[in-house]
């Protein structure tokens, strides 16, 4: 988010994989057999009392189809509540799976896989007896499934990933972490968070969600030579945070200050900025909430489409961080926080390469790999570039990568996403009422896909228009879903102007911050 006081103008404009809970092509198997013309494995993913989550892959074995129907029956009365990626279908105990529009072209080989939830009693047979098309397939399926325990405590609803027909009943948990009896106990104060699947989870195994605000003041303070943050960051300030029940506090910074450069004053710059920057982590972690250090403003002269600033140095957003600092940024900061898995990282707030480059390839390309990216006069590190420079230092603390158009695009996300030998990796979004991809249309089809494979976090969600009805709305979407978010932010600045969620660091909400601080209280006990 670009900022209103003393900035530039506010922006205007368990671990199972999803693989096997959305109906989706998946691409060709080698040698596949020429008979039986199918093959199916069924497997139940998890199981509860009374219910359960199974997946259905099917591989085509004969010639490629335009259009397919999966057919299989229950042997012990299970009743199919809801599908999804597929058309399904239940009379007595046959079940029926119909392709959608999208992916209705079956090659060769290809192989579909589709998730459901449904009901049991008694016994949860497993079916062994498929057909495609009318046609029998072989079947790998094993006996009844025992299913991996893994933290909830409510049947799941999966998150759609078909971008067209979304189930009739709006999701609620992400369906890689069924429940168990009893679940596991979440860990006292501030967790140390990883990756099960599409959840985050404590070192309990407990599933986690991040929900707070932003604290800004640490990108821009600095470099305007005013201080380290805007307002008071004391114990009490930090407190009243807590007090609106947020469990997570994004801190943005500077890495010109961190680096201590020397076009930032030397009171605002190197050790100074650093040992500030430590002590609020430790005062948000002393109050029992999650910090998440953000790389906010960078270095790297930029002057072409939507520039913030023409100034070479880390005095706006730039659209990519730079090879020439930002990799040292992230090794310091990472040297100074690995021994704490408690303190998250955010690679970078708001990339929008694909303001500088003309084509969504070029601007992923670069949002990834970095180097000599068209439109951006600089040497670009990309996303892969910083999580090979947190990693290398040995940390392994949750990483968030964000997205393009101002982290409001996440739509080829999957395909792109750096590679983390630590397996400890999250999709970050933001989200205000100008932004492209701002009503549920467009989350169902670009977010959910991201959300069934990764935790989500939206780092920063907020209106303009000094309301909530706008983040209403998305924490209901999120919500719905079990995913996270932050509000833009814990600062006193003129919410007509810009989303400030107070009006006095005491946490006095603005009209605008109210709307978060309630739901925020209303979803804990």
């Amino acid at each position: 988010m670009r900022h209103p006081p003393r900035l530039s103008a506010l922006l205007a404009g368990a671990a199972l994989t999803m693989a096997s809970t959305s109906l989706a092509v998946m691409g060709t198997a080698s040698g596949a057999a020429a008979a039986p013309v199918c093959t199916v494995e069924y497997s139940v993913v998890g199981q509860w009392a009374g219910g359960y989550q199974g997946a259905v892959t099917v591989t085509n074995n004969s010639a490629a189809l335009n259009g397919w129907s999966l057919g299989f029956a229950f042997p012990a009365g299970q009743v199919v509540s809801q599908g999804w990626g597929g058309k399904w279908s239940q009379s007595g105990t046959a079940v029926t799976v119909v392709n959608e529009s999208w992916n209705a072209a079956l090659a060769t080989g290809a192989k579909v896989t589709g998730g459901f939830i449904a009901s049991w009693t008694g016994a949860n047979t497993a079916p062994t007896a498929f057909t495609l098309n009318g046609t029998p397939c072989d079947t790998g399926a094993p006996p009844t499934p025992t299913p991996t325990p893994t933290p909830s405590t409510t049947a799941p609803t999966p998150t759609p990933t078909d971008p067209t027909t979304p189930p009739t009943t709006p999701p609620t948990t992400p369906p890689t972490t069924p429940p168990t009896s009893p679940p596991p106990t979440p860990v006292t104060g501030a967790p140390e968070l990883g990756v099960t699947g599409n959840k985050f989870t404590d070192q309990n195994g407990a599933v986690r969600r991040l929900l707070g605000v932003n604290r800004s003041g640490g990108e821009f303070m600095c470099v305007q030579g005013y201080g380290f943050f805007d307002g008071p960051v004391d114990d009490a300030s930090v407190k009243a945070i807590a007090d609106w029940k947020a469990n997570t506090v994004r801190i943005p910074l500077n890495e010109e200050c961190w680096l201590g450069l020397d076009n930032i004053k030397p009171e605002y710059r190197g050790t100074n900025y650093i040992n500030a920057v430590k002590d609020l982590v430790t005062k948000v972690l002393a109050h029992g909430m999650t910090p998440v250090v953000e790389l906010h403003w960078t270095h790297g002269q930029y002057t072409g489409n939507s520039a913030g600033c023409s100034d070479v140095h880390a005095s706006c957003q730039k659209p990519m961080p730079g090879a020439q600092y930002t990799p040292a940024f992230w090794t310091s900061v990472a040297n100074t926080f690995k021994n704490d898995k408690r303190v998250v990282f955010d690679l970078f707030n708001e990339p929008y390469p694909d303001r500088a480059t003309s084509t969504a390839t070029q601007a992923w390309s670069c949002w990834r790999d970095g180097g000599t990216c068209p439109g951006i006069g600089y040497e670009v590190a990309g996303m892969q570039d910083l999580v090979d420079a947190v990693r290398a230092t040995g940390a392994k603390n949750l990483v968030l990568v964000p997205g393009i158009a101002y982290s409001n695009d996440l739509s080829q996300w999957l395909t792109y996403r750096p590679t983390d030998p630590a397996e400890n990796l999250a999709a970050a979004w933001h989200v205000y009422n100008f932004n492209t991809c701002a009503d549920e249309t467009c989350w169902n089809n670009t977010l959910a896909p991201v959300a069934a494979e990764v935790p989500l976090l939206a780092g920063e969600i907020g209106e303009n228009t000094c309301g909530h009805a706008f983040i209403d709305r998305v924490m209901k979407w999120f919500d719905d879903r079990g995913l996270s978010y932050l509000g833009w932010t814990w600062n006193t600045w003129n919410c007509n102007s810009g989303p400030a969620l107070i009006s006095s660091y005491d946490g006095t909400p603005t009209a605008f911050g109210i709307g978060l601080r309630d739901h925020l209280r209303a979803l804990t006990p």
